[in-house]
C-alpha cells in the first residue's frame, strides 16, 4: 500500500469522526444540562526506516536513514463537565446544581431492567401519584437510592434547600441522591441525557448545591463550535487533495513510465 494514501486516508477518518462529535454538540446546544464531548488525536509511533542493499559505498549496508510515521491515529473521547449557566423557569421542579455532582435516576429499558444512571438535568415533574420523574418518566432517587414521592404534590408548594432537602410546606420528604465520581473518564453516555459507569469507576461525594426554579444549560459555545467546523472541513480538504495528488502521480507511474 502507498504509505501517502494510507496517512490521507487516516486524516479523513479522523476528521469525520471530529466532525460527528462537533455535530452532537451543536444539536445539543439547547439540551439542559448537556456536557460537551471532545475528541482526542495523537500520531502513531514512528518508526525506523532503513535502506537495504545499498551499494553506493561499495559495501552492502543496511543504514538507518530516519523515522517516519503513519500518520494520525484516533483517540478517545471525552466530556467536558464544566459548568453551565443557569436559567431561571420559576419552576418548583426544576433543580440546577453548581459544583460537581449528578442526580440519580432509576431508569427501567424495554427487557423490564432497571437500573440506576445519573445526569445533571434537572428538568423535572411529577406523576398524579406524587413520584418526582424526569422527562422522560423515570424515577428520581433519593440520597437512599429510594423513589421519592411528595405527599399532595398537586396542591402544595414544595421547598427545596441547598443540600437537596425537599419540604412539601413544612413537612420533610426525602434529600435528593447527588453523587460525584473519582474520574469523568470512567462514565460514557447511556442516552436521554444520562450517564452509566464503567468498570472501576469509583463514586464519591458530590459537593454539588441545589436551586431551585433553575435550570442548568448546556455548556457547548456555538461560536467554538462553529470555528473548530470550519478548521475541520479545511482539514478534510487537505486530505482529500493529498489523495487527488497520489492518485494523479500513480496514473502517471503508470501510464507513462511504464510504458517506457
Amino acid at each position: 500500500m502507498v504509505r501517502g494514501l494510507y496517512t490521507a486516508w487516516l486524516g479523513l477518518r479522523n476528521e469525520e469522526r471530529r466532525m460527528d462529535v462537533v455535530s452532537n454538540n451543536m444539536a445539543n446546544a439547547d439540551t439542559t444540562g448537556f456536557k460537551k464531548i471532545d475528541a482526542t488525536a495523537q500520531s502513531f509511533d514512528r518508526q525506523l526506516a532503513v535502506k537495504i542493499n545499498d551499494e553506493t559505498e561499495g559495501v552492502d549496508l543496511i543504514r538507518g536513514i530516519g523515522g517516519v510515521t503513519l500518520g494520525v491515529k484516533i483517540g478517545e473521547t471525552f466530556f467536558d463537565m464544566s459548568q453551565g449557566n443557569f436559567r431561571a423557569t420559576d419552576n418548583q421542579y426544576n433543580f440546577a446544581l453548581a459544583g460537581n455532582g449528578f442526580f440519580t435516576i432509576s431508569t427501567t429499558n424495554k427487557a423490564g431492567e432497571t437500573s440506576t444512571k445519573y445526569t445533571r438535568d434537572g428538568d423535572f415533574t411529577v406523576t398524579q401519584d406524587g413520584f418526582l420523574v424526569t422527562k422522560d418518566g423515570d424515577f428520581v432517587l433519593d440520597n437512599g437510592n429510594n423513589r421519592i414521592q411528595i405527599p399532595d404534590a398537586n396542591i402544595v408548594d414544595i421547598s427545596v434547600n441547598e443540600n437537596g432537602e425537599i419540604y412539601s410546606g413544612n413537612n420533610y420528604v426525602a434529600r435528593l441522591g447527588l453523587v460525584d465520581f473519582e474520574s469523568y473518564e470512567a462514565l460514557e453516555s447511556y442516552g436521554e441525557n444520562m450517564y452509566q459507569p464503567v468498570d472501576g469507576a469509583v463514586q464519591i461525594e458530590a459537593n454539588a448545591t441545589v436551586t431551585q426554579g433553575y435550570l442548568e444549560m448546556s455548556n457547548v459555545n456555538m461560536v467554538t463550535e462553529m470555528v473548530d467546523m470550519i478548521q475541520i472541513s479545511r482539514a478534510y480538504e487537505t486530505n482529500q487533495k493529498m489523495v487527488q495528488a497520489i492518485d494523479q502521480t500513480l496514473e502517471k507511474a503508470v501510464n507513462e513510465i511504464g510504458r517506457v
